[in-house]
């Protein structure tokens, strides 16, 4: 069992101000796997204290962009030589299953790597030609560090919900305070051992793992200058109201309830099988799922039928083994949570076409869920309009590509999304009529060079790449007379 007696404040291992730990408990059969530390407001006020000295004091936010790529780079290596480990100890506390944290790991390291080319090529600072010849000044436009940034994740994806947020903001020259969930302090206290080798300046950076209470907290702390916030929608309306009663800046990656339209022409067989990962990644607990498959009535009955084949195909068990692809859900009551929207299904009257509401033999111990598929579901009902973040998939018939789009619309969110078509191009034309703020053709992955985030309820600004990049700066311009000789 792996103990966490300390904090990580200020680039430190410290006391808490609570010798009291939590268990850590395995989401597969509830044992406990490790006890940790929590922070408590006593905790924050330390934290932001340190970040607020090291911005407003310390070198980090006067270092060149080249200096802070370089320490950057160097906690990205620093994590793919540990790449192995980090995976497992996500399996071992979500209850992901291994095949998922596994190959995971490279798309972080991607994922860094676009962070540290958008810095590279970014506009840092330059020069604008006046629009009016004549003007006697010119303006110089600088991208700034906002300060101290709360960045605040969920437990789904912690390392990469984490990278998303802190290396941007790190390369941007901020101090951070990142905010981790309970039920990730195993993983995220190695990630404050990385940032310890990393070797950043005093202060720049805490890992906190609090309660909601504590982290609202957080939220409203004078000292705090931006949030950073991904989870669910009700979670982000909340942040927003606080923030905005301050006018923080704020940044929300919010839920989803993203649809994949299957065109007619589309192959059946290549969009079930892309659907397995499109839809049941990370055991369907994942924002961008796409858990409302929309399919042409003259293909209906197929793709229920492939989709019934496949669901009814996949290991579900012990996330540490190999033949396992859906794991347990993360507490049990999300297990409950998901089990109970199954029952709502039912009621609604969708037909079951496999799975249901109990829980699989053998597993009672852990938090699992049996792989649902819901056939005849109109997109009015529950279960096809609100997130259930579980194993759980609903199909919708469609009479034409215009009421694909137009259900594919219906709904508060706006994350992502999927086109399947044998016309590339078609499915393209289609993809930019769907009102999200990612779409993938023909099961192509999310890149991390581009924008990523939602239109709707699904949140406010973007991460990753150049543009995510530029969410942890602000704009200032120097206006500078013209020599008299010009």
């Amino acid at each position: 069992m792996i103990t966490h007696n300390q904090l990580f404040i200020g680039g430190e291992w410290t006391t808490p101000s609570s010798a009291e730990l939590l268990d850590i408990v395995s989401p597969h059969d509830n044992a406990v796997i490790g006890r940790a530390a929590q922070a408590l407001p006593a905790d924050v006020d330390r934290a932001v204290a340190a970040a607020r000295k090291a911005f407003d004091e310390g070198p980090w936010p006067h270092t060149t962009p080249a200096e802070r790529i370089a320490v950057l780079r160097r906690l990205a290596a620093l994590r793919e030589k540990r790449a192995d480990e980090i995976a497992a100890l996500i399996s071992a506390e979500n209850g992901s299953a291994l095949w998922f944290t596994k190959a995971g790991q490279p798309g972080l390291g991607r994922q860094a790597t676009a962070y540290l080319k958008a810095a590279a090529e970014f506009d840092w600072e330059k020069t604008l030609e006046p629009s009016d010849p004549a003007l006697p000044f010119r303006s110089v436009v600088r991208r700034e560090a906002i300060g101290v940034v709360a960045a605040i994740i969920p437990w789904n994806s912690p390392f990469s919900s984490a990278m998303a947020k802190i290396i941007p903001a790190l390369l941007a020259g901020n101090s951070v305070v990142l905010k981790v969930s309970p039920e990730n302090t195993l993983s995220m206290s190695l990630l404050a051992d990385l940032l310890v080798e990393t070797g950043l300046p005093d202060g720049v950076i805490s890992v906190l793992p609090a309660d909601r209470e504590t982290s609202e907290y957080l939220v409203k702390h004078p000292d705090v200058d931006k949030i950073a916030f991904t989870g669910s929608t009700r979670a982000g309306r909340r942040i927003a109201s606080l923030a905005g009663e301050q006018l923080k800046r704020v940044s929300l990656e919010l839920g989803g309830k993203s649809a994949a339209i299957i065109l007619p022409d589309a192959d059946v067989d290549a969009a079930v099988q892309g659907l397995k990962f499109g839809s049941l990644l990370n055991n369907a607990e994942s924002c961008i799922a796409q858990t409302r498959i929309l399919a042409p009535r003259s293909r209906y009955e197929e793709v229920v039928a492939g989709l019934k084949k496949l669901i009814e195909s996949l290991g579900v068990g012990d996330p540490a083994d190999d033949a396992t692809f859906i794991g347990p859900m993360i507490r049990r009551d999300q297990q409950q949570r998901v089990l109970d929207y199954i029952r709502l299904g039912i009621a609604e009257g969708a037909r079951l076409v496999t799975g249901g509401p109990e829980v699989p033999a053998g597993l009672e111990k852990g938090n699992y869920v049996t792989p649902t598929l819901f056939a005849d579901v109109d997109n009015g009902m529950r279960i096809a309009q609100e997130e259930i973040f579980g194993p759980v998939l609903v199909v919708i018939a469609y009479d034409d590509e215009d009421d694909a789009v137009r259900i594919a619309n219906d709904s508060e969110y706006g994350l992502s999304g999927g086109v399947w078509s044998a016309d590339p191009a078609h499915a393209l034309a289609v993809a930019r009529r769907v009102r999200t703020g990612t779409v993938t053709v023909n099961g192509a992955p999310i890149g991390f060079d581009g924008p990523f985030g939602g239109f709707k309820a699904s949140g406010l600004g973007r991460e990753y790449g150049a543009v995510g990049l530029g969410t942890y700066t602000e704009y200032q311009t120097i206006t500078i007379p013209e020599a008299n000789d010009r």
